[in-house]
């Protein structure tokens, strides 16, 4: 998982991460890995759209020194 601030965490299976409301993030499996991704979240009651999707994250970015969640 990355962020506009450029940490990437690698998270491991059962590895919770939080993100703060409003922040833009990415998330993905590495090329030889599968992923299963669980969100809970917090939305208000308005009809807004409580999900903005970004653009597809470029190699470089996503190949990033990583920061270790353990």
């Amino acid at each position: 998982m990355g962020s506009r601030d450029g940490t990437v965490i690698e998270a491991h299976p059962g590895d919770t991460v939080c993100t703060a409301p409003g922040e833009e993030h990415w998330h993905g499996a590495a090329p030889d890995r599968l992923m299963a991704h669980l969100v809970l979240m917090d939305g208000d009651t308005s009809d807004a759209p409580q999900t903005t999707w970004a653009e597809q994250v470029a190699d470089d970015t996503y190949r990033a020194p990583r920061t270790p969640t353990r």
